[in-house]
């Protein structure tokens, strides 16, 4: 018998006894359901049901139902994003929003902005999925309320809160999987006498997988490949101090630090390589209603990013601290306008001594919205003032209609940018002798984006179907490898590019059965007239590590205290390269999930990811898992 079929025997083993030992309990259908409360669409807490945008809230189920998989995984599945690693989620890691380069999300915890403006990355493998209560996902561009790096869109991680007038409530998740990965996280929650209080830890190792395979996709020999599992170990903390002092007045403390030890492949030499991620992010803020409609925020965020490389010995640190002061203004209940005021500070350390290691901004927004009768809008300006670039203004102007209380029409217009990474400016000179030279470009512009999309939606009770068409153009595009005939490189504004993409999803509740299903159709073009240098292709080919085709298709059925799931895949093919000579192959991954409720405080999770083992290749030269499996036991108090 092979491993493989051992592997899925073994699953179909933990799913089986589920089955025939169902007892009755509390379903989850008996349980009332809470409107969705979302703060990333407008920066003010609002029900879903009335941002404005193409938004999604991944919530506490959808997670509890992906225990061993990454954040990356978990996103993945979500319409309009896309993911790549480079051979499993402790390695270097992208997302691609609607099509749009990976450092054209801005990613938030808890509103704190973690992107990287050293290198343009951001750390995935140090998000844990344990820590988080929600993740919202807002599409399309949204400089006009957070500046750099949102021309895609945003996501934001909110991490586990406690809540008013509930007493303590204690958690706690252990569970075991294929490639010897253990997870283990335990928190608590509650709130008296004014005080609010939440802490969550976890911690995680796998032995892993061999992240490289020994050849590439044109059936060359990998560089990279080393022959060994390539494993992690993390550990992460996060936690949350609030206190009303009087009615309309809170005071909080928000905290999340995580560090992961992650194995990757770089060749033979060196056969060891691995990486310490570390992510660290603090906020202390002060709520304060004035008067009836007037209310303030004051925030100070403090975030650290730090990136150790032992294989090469390379280190790089990043701080940034974000001073802001929200105030909303609701004279009317169906008008709401926002003043924003930011200050931001941006420093760099790194074993590479850049020419400048930090940089200031100041920002001022104004967001507005209202609803006249059907119709809902939502505008928004902001200028953003850096210390080494000037002004850069972008805006943004929605408006749905409500044609009947199921049926809504909308359309969007936004600007977006993204500054140049500090890599891409300030890299000090380095002369390779015969082969080279490279050295940042302090002339570089920043990259800007104009976005349209339009939509229409159904919403009832039982059903959610929508159909988004977009369209993105992006110009100034960086490339930070350009290079003259004598291989002297810098990094210019090279490209630009048009993404043109249609999203349906849908969702029906048929009683004790729900099904799911999405589509994204994506045109993501390079619209450079000619090459530059042999790095881009010129007009018209493919952006690299896109799918112009994704289809999601999931079913959930629950029989009493047992819950059934079943997910579909399908993902089309890609090219690996800018030349678009390169192509690597579409894929189908079939998901299964159980979920068993032994009492209202216990209860068991199995998810049995890739049920087919289908050997597939995000990037090319590395490898992606095989069928694996999950089992998680989790228990609240």
């Amino acid at each position: 018998m092979s491993a493989s079929l051992s592997r899925r025997l073994a699953a179909a083993y933990c799913l089986f006894p589920l089955a025939v030992t169902a007892q009755t309990t509390a379903s989850d259908a008996a349980v009332p359901a809470l409107q969705d409360i979302v703060v990333t669409p407008s920066r003010s807490a609002e029900p879903l049901t009335e941002a404005i945008g193409d938004v999604t809230v991944i919530g506490p189920k959808q997670l509890a139902e992906a225990r061993g998989d990454s954040l990356l995984e978990i996103l993945g599945r979500q319409p309009g994003v896309q993911f790549t690693t480079q051979g499993g989620p402790q390695t270097q890691s992208s997302l691609y929003l609607r099509g749009n380069n990976p450092q054209h999300t801005l990613v938030l915890i808890d509103g704190m902005r973690i992107n990287n403006t050293v290198m343009g990355s951001t750390d995935y493998s140090t998000l844990d999925p344990a820590m988080v209560e929600r993740i919202e996902i807002l599409r399309g561009a949204a400089s006009s309320l957070y500046g750099s790096n949102a021309i895609g869109g945003v996501v934001n991680i909110i991490t586990k809160k406690g809540e008013q007038d509930r007493p303590l409530s204690i958690w706690a998740n252990v569970g075991y999987g294929s490639y010897e990965t253990a997870k283990s996280s335990l928190g608590l929650s509650g709130a008296a006498q004014g005080w609010d209080y939440s802490l969550s830890a976890g911690a995680a190792h796998s032995k892993g997988f061999d992240a490289t395979r020994r050849r590439t996709a044109n059936g060359k020999s990998n560089p990279n490949h080393f022959h060994d599992k390539d494993g992690y170990s993390s550990h992460s903390l996060a936690g949350t101090l609030g206190h009303t002092w009087a009615d309309g007045h809170r005071l909080g403390l928000t905290a999340y630090n995580a560090q992961t030890r992650g194995d990757y492949d770089a060749g033979a030499t060196p056969s060891e390589a691995y990486t310490f991620y570390r992510q660290q992010a603090y906020s202390l803020s002060s709520t304060d209603r004035i008067t009836d409609w007037w209310e303030s925020d004051l925030k100070f965020n403090f975030t650290k990013e730090g990136y150790d490389d032992r294989a090469f010995a390379a280190v790089t640190n990043l701080i940034t601290r974000q001073y802001s002061w929200l105030n909303t203004f609701k004279p009317h209940p169906n008008h709401r306008l926002s003043v924003l005021l930011e200050h931001q500070e941006e420093r760099a350390q790194s074993t590479n001594i850049y020419d400048r290691t930090q940089r200031n901004t100041n920002a001022a927004a104004l967001i507005y919205k209202g609803r006249i009768d059907r119709l809902h809008t939502q505008a928004s300006i902001r200028n953003d003032n850096y210390t080494d670039y000037g002004n850069q203004v972008t805006g943004s102007l929605g408006l749905d209609f409500d044609l009947t209380d199921a049926w809504q029409i909308g359309m969007a217009g936004n600007t977006g940018f993204r500054m140049p990474t500090f890599a891409d400016l300030y890299y000090p000179f380095q002369d390779f002798g015969i082969s080279g030279s490279f050295a940042g470009n302090p002339n570089l512009k920043p990259e800007k984006s104009r976005n349209i999309e339009a939509h229409i939606r159904y919403q009832t009770a039982d059903t959610q179907l929508s159909l988004t068409l977009y369209r993105n153009r992006v110009e100034n595009l960086i490339n930070g490898y350009v290079c003259d005939p004598l291989f002297n490189c810098t990094a210019e504004n090279v490209a630009q590019a048009t993404l043109r993409g249609l999203t349906l999803s849908g969702a029906h509740d048929f009683g004790n059965t729900t099904l799911r299903v999405s589509a994204d159709l994506l045109d993501p073009r390079n619209d450079d007239p000619k090459p530059a240098a042999g790095f881009t292709p010129g007009e018209g080919s493919t952006l690299p590590y896109r799918a112009r085709q994704v289809f999601h298709l999931g079913v959930e059925h629950r029989i009493q205290a047992l819950k059934l799931g079943a997910e579909y895949q399908y993902t089309g093919n890609r090219y690996a390269d800018a030349a678009n000579r390169t192509r690597l192959g579409g894929y189908s991954l079939v998901n299964l999930t159980a979920a068993y409720d032994f009492s209202k405080s216990l209860g068991v999770q199995v998810r049995w990811n890739n049920v087919l083992g289908k050997d597939y290749v995000l990037v090319d030269g590395y490898n992606t898992p095989g069928s694996n499996v999950f089992v998680n036991l989790s228990w609240r108090m």
